[in-house]
């Protein structure tokens, strides 16, 4: 593969990017694809164990030496700053997007002394974020605040998926906010991904099968989805099973759990072929999403787009985007439970025909035409009705 002969060259900075960071890494890649399909010039910068420089389906990514975050499970970030600086100057970029506002944020003081207009995309809610954490909520508030203040004041723009993520910079009196949506592969997630042996590997005949597909670290709750299924077995006495598809420093201490309270859960690590996790989504009768801070849920949305329909945390981002596809859930086993409950009384047929539906106002195109428009960069004269 050789580099695009025109179009603007748009630089990409991420941290906590790994080989099995799920959402972020998804949508980084469909991004990338979708830009140099619309004939621009896009470079991926992440941190790894080494570097590397390599062209791949979404562009040019250009790994740097990154520190490992203890006890995140792989996650690494960019701590060089003049490394940093050095590689952004050699890419010249005509576009700098960034997804990180903690320990990225300089990069926005770099773009405007190199008249490069800059992005940064809100990929979480601070606030969200610090009260799992343990911050007060009062503190938290400021302390977000704070952040997203320091943010909104460094780049030319904040992108936010969704309104509930763009509540927070509105809070503070932000004016520079666009809003462009992230999507799904509605070509490779679909309901005849349904594998009857994938399902009979799960579940055995009768039982019903739900499906949490998450990092399993703490911001994520992924606890909540074994307390479920405690609930619907012993109160609801429902023949329920588990398949938990995901890697994170909680492993051990789930599994644990799970041994513990004599749940049949299958914890089944990274599963590294999409056309896994889209046989598994498939084959389930409802997926779990049970993270708080979500801002917008690509795991829910792929479960969608696979006919499953998703009980979804009420705090987070996802009940206005699974709309009636989905069931919004109290943060409690009890509370997803009941909405496990909600959408298995609901006809088969019909739940997973509406999860589809739904899924199918979440393409890629209007997604990456969303983020282009955000930054002021042209797109191919078909594709300009494609912007939300």
């Amino acid at each position: 593969m050789s580099e695009a002969p025109d179009g603007l060259r748009i630089v990409r900075v991420a941290n906590f990017v790994t080989p099995v960071s799920g959402g972020l890494r998804t949508a980084l890649r469909h991004l990338g694809e979708g830009y140099l399909a619309a004939g621009h010039q896009p470079v991926l910068v992440v941190p790894g164990p080494r570097a590397a420089d390599e062209w791949t389906s979404q562009g040019r990514v250009v790994t740097l030496p990154g520190r490992p975050v203890p006890g995140s499970g792989g996650y690494r970030v960019l701590t060089d700053r003049r490394a940093v600086a050095r590689t952004l100057a050699a890419l010249a970029p005509d576009r700098l997007e960034v997804s990180d506002r903690t320990t990225l944020r300089w990069t926005g003081a770099w773009a405007r002394a190199n008249g490069v207009r800059s992005a940064m995309v809100s990929h979480e809610s601070a606030t969200g974020l610090l009260g799992t954490w343990g911050v007060p909520a009062g503190t938290a508030r400021s302390l977000a605040d704070r952040l997203n203040a320091r943010t909104a004041a460094a780049y030319d723009t904040v992108l936010c998926t969704t309104a509930w993520a763009a509540a927070e910079f509105e809070r503070i009196g932000a004016t520079n906010l666009a809003r462009a949506p992230l999507g799904v592969d509605l070509e490779q997630l679909h309901p005849d991904r349904h594998d009857p042996a994938v399902r009979a590997r799960h579940a055995e005949p009768g039982q019903l099968l739900l499906v949490l597909c998450s990092r399993l670290s703490p911001e994520k709750k992924p606890e909540r989805a074994l307390e479920a299924l405690a609930v619907l077995r012993r109160r609801d006495r429902l023949p329920a099973v588990l398949a938990v598809a995901g890697a994170g420093p909680l492993r051990r201490r789930l599994e644990a759990r799970a041994a513990e309270l004599r749940l049949p859960v299958r914890f089944l690590g990274h599963l590294g072929g999409r056309s896994e996790v889209a046989a598994l989504l498939a084959a389930a009768d409802v997926a779990i999403a049970p993270g708080p801070v979500e801002t917008f849920g690509l795991a829910a949305l792929e479960a969608l787009a696979c006919g499953t329909p998703v009980a979804v945390s009420r705090s987070s981002a996802l009940p206005p985007i699974v709309g009636p596809a989905g069931a919004a859930a109290a943060d409690s086993g009890v509370g997803f439970a009941d909405a496990v409950r909600e959408l298995l009384g609901r006809p088969a047929a019909e739940r997973r025909a509406a999860a589809r539906s739904r899924a199918e106002g979440f393409g890629w195109d209007a997604a990456v035409a969303g983020f282009l428009t955000a930054q002021r960069v042209p797109l191919p004269a078909g594709r300009r009705r494609a912007a939300p």
